[in-house]
């Protein structure tokens, strides 16, 4: 076995989340959030030779023009890692995502039962969002994976790069990656009109002419899945907004009051006994209220309608988290750090 696979064995055997190769350190693990170096001794020269032997000469040729290079790659025993090489200090560095090796069900993640009510959505637009490494990608995954299951459609995914492969199941699919099979996210969004999906993934909506082709998918039928980087469901909203020139945003919030079904926000939080991490959630969803509260510029009494639209599936990230305590699946000292509000985290147990 060669030295990749080896510490890719290891961070799969040790339900590792991330590996970094940098320079003057050996390999650097992330489990449950912490990083931490590992047994592996490893020169510069080594760690060097190793990121090198992952590319072919055209990526090599485009990392020495100062661009990074994001790829997926499959290990000898049919595993897939994202993995992101870059320079610093002119030397090569490498950050490894570990992907799961199959789709995680609802189930398996301990969602609640209106995720599965957004995946069975046949329009409209849903998104999730959280910062990086908060698990969106597995969340996307697992939501087409159960439409895949449920539907006889045609599913069309825009990834950059491709993680989770998927299978015929019910529906068609046809994986997209950008770079290889076509130049951008906007562009292939503006050909999916043509390609007659039902069900579009856009891995990340990056830039305006990104957000709008989403829109202009969702508002002519068809169901449109992404993710932002962005701290909060109500947070997601103003972010698309915001993103158009003062003249158009009382337009994009018409749209988005008539497309939007979900925004799922999310964090990842370390379990109480240590083994794993679960997915805190903080749910929006598109009902009249909330329709009406982005179409006349109100995003910011969101809040107060995720406080009190539980019957609809809504909720607070806090009050998810205090759940979590509760149910002893967390600690609350973890639970306060993943807080956006601790003050009113702290309010639930009082």
């Amino acid at each position: 076995m060669d030295k990749f696979s080896q510490l890719i064995d290891y961070a799969r055997q040790n339900n590792c989340s991330d590996l970094h190769i940098t320079c003057d350190l050996g390999p650097v693990f992330r489990k449950n959030g912490e990083l931490f170096e590992s047994n592996f001794k490893m020169s510069t020269q080594q760690n060097f030779d190793l990121i090198r032997s992952l590319l072919t000469q055209n990526q090599i040729e485009t990392l020495e023009q100062g661009f990074d290079i994001d790829f997926c790659y499959t290990s000898v025993d049919g595993f897939r890692q994202r993995v992101n090489v870059y320079k610093q200090q002119n030397q090569y560095c490498a950050a490894i995502r570990i992907l799961n090796d199959k789709i995680p069900s609802f189930e398996e993640l301990k969602f609640p039962p209106i995720i599965k009510n957004l995946a069975s959505q046949t329009n409209g637009l849903i998104l999730v969002t959280g910062a990086t490494g908060s698990g969106k990608s597995t969340t996307l995954a697992s939501m087409i994976d159960y439409i895949n299951e449920t539907r006889s459609c045609h599913i069309l995914t825009i990834e950059d790069p491709i993680e989770y492969v998927y299978k015929h199941k019910k529906s068609m699919i046809h994986q997209r990656q950008v770079g290889t099979d076509t130049k951008s996210f906007s562009e292939a969004l503006r050909s999916a009109l043509r390609e007659d999906p039902d069900v579009i993934l856009v891995g990340e909506m990056r830039d305006l002419e990104t957000i709008s082709a989403a829109i202009t998918a969702a508002e002519t039928g068809h169901l449109v899945l992404s993710t932002l980087h962005t701290n909060g469901a109500a947070n997601a909203i103003d972010r698309i907004i915001n993103a158009f020139d003062l003249h158009s945003q009382q337009q994009i919030r018409v749209q988005l009051s008539t497309i939007l079904k979900g925004v799922i926000s999310q964090v990842l939080v370390p379990l109480s006994d240590l083994s794993d991490r679960i997915a805190a959630l903080e749910i929006l969803i598109g009902t009249d209220a909330v329709s009406n509260l982005i179409r006349t510029d109100k995003c910011h009494q969101l809040k107060s309608v995720m406080q009190t639209g539980m019957n609809d599936g809504m909720n607070t990230l806090n009050l998810y988290l205090a759940n979590l305590v509760k149910q002893n699946k967390i600690t609350y000292e973890k639970g306060l750090e993943a807080s956006n509000d601790k003050n009113e985290y702290k309010q639930y147990f009082l």
